[in-house]
């Protein structure tokens, strides 16, 4: 197959993003003179930059979508999709997201090839009405062969992986002089914060591994996480009363930075946690084992030396459960010895 332009449609979030970009590398390679464009939300188009393999970026608002006071900032985004969508005129457009409003970005592009996953593999099976061709990937688990899958079909090689995300020198000298005063002292990073209250391992928890860390090994622990996560972190803080542990707060390429000089990461099912592991950070992550469309296998750490720690939820404890509660069933005792193997796999 000869492709001049596709377009790649991965609209949210973090974690997704990431899980996306070896498929959408894989296509660059595979077809170095073709113009790949993504289309992805306004505010998560930063990852995005410098990406060798992305001609443009198509940003868009689609929350409005869901919300009606901002149902006019979405018509918008879906006309300027559609208006330069008509102008480039796409060979072929990829639906990695699955998504009903994903798929119908890709039907009013009027590409010839609409290429999706099959109905099986999609949180919204109707999606599957808008592709002119569905795969259904038999055989693989994790979301990044997932994605592959769907870039062979298009004729690509899918090898090596390749997870390009932005470097730039910006945040990189930033992210050197705040880490001036460690004094070149390694750090590991602790991220307890999450999308909802049920994906967080309790602060006392967290607190608890601080304590013990600083009594075993002889790195400095940095706390990341957004503004709206300082009171968590303060909790955690707090209860630990660490001499060596910090907030070190940062927005998203400084954190990338950042994760790119730490020895290790220890956090929840986060956007954090698989950028730490796309650049190659070694990671211990703390998952909730009970979500059946949010399994380890298949959202999980992709590096086979990254561990993963699960506790039981119920379906009581979801997302839209006012009443959730921490992620319980997960031992201090536990994460250490993850940390300590981790530690181990990855310093011989």
């Amino acid at each position: 197959m000869t492709l001049q332009r596709v377009l790649v449609i991965r609209l949210s979030s973090i974690g997704d993003i990431v899980h996306t970009l070896p498929a959408v590398a894989a296509l660059g390679r595979t077809f170095p003179e073709a113009e790949i464009h993504w289309a992805i939300e306004r505010r998560y188009a930063e990852l995005l930059e410098g990406n060798p393999y992305i001609r443009r970026r198509v940003e868009l608002d689609t929350r409005g979508m869901r919300m009606g006071l901002e149902y006019g900032k979405a018509a918008l985004s879906l006309a300027r999709l559609t208006r330069q969508s008509r102008e480039f005129d796409y060979d072929a457009v990829v639906d990695f997201q699955g998504l009903i409003k994903t798929a119908l970005l890709a039907r009013l592009t009027r590409s010839p090839v609409r290429l999706g996953f099959a109905k099986g593999w999609l949180r919204e099976p109707a999606a599957a009405l808008f592709y002119t061709d569905c795969v259904a990937p038999n055989g693989r688990r994790h979301v990044v062969d997932l994605n592959l899958a769907l870039a062979e079909r298009l004729g690509a090689g899918t090898t090596p992986r390749e997870f390009p995300l932005p470097a730039d020198e910006e945040a990189e000298k930033h992210i050197e002089g705040r880490l001036q005063g460690l004094e070149g002292r390694e750090f590991v990073i602790l991220h307890p914060g999450a999308g909802w209250k049920a994906k967080r391992w309790p602060p006392e928890s967290y607190a608890d591994l601080i304590r013990r860390l600083e009594a075993e090994f002889p790195f400095e622990v940095l706390l990341t996480g957004s503004p709206a996560e300082q009171p968590l972190i303060q909790e955690i803080l707090a209860r630990a009363a660490g001499t060596r542990a910090d907030y070190f707060p940062c927005t998203l390429r400084p954190f990338i930075a950042l994760a790119r000089r730490a020895r290790l990461f220890v956090g929840g099912d986060t956007g954090p946690m698989h950028l730490a592991g796309a650049v190659g950070t070694p990671v211990v992550a703390i998952f909730d084992a009970s979500d059946p469309l949010n399994t380890v296998e298949r959202n999980g750490p992709f590096n086979p030396d990254d561990i993963t720690i699960t506790g039981l939820l119920g379906a009581a404890n979801g997302r839209h459960n006012k009443h959730q509660d921490y992620l319980r069933g997960v031992s201090v005792d536990a994460v250490l010895e993850a940390i300590r193997e981790r530690w181990k796999r990855a310093n011989g």
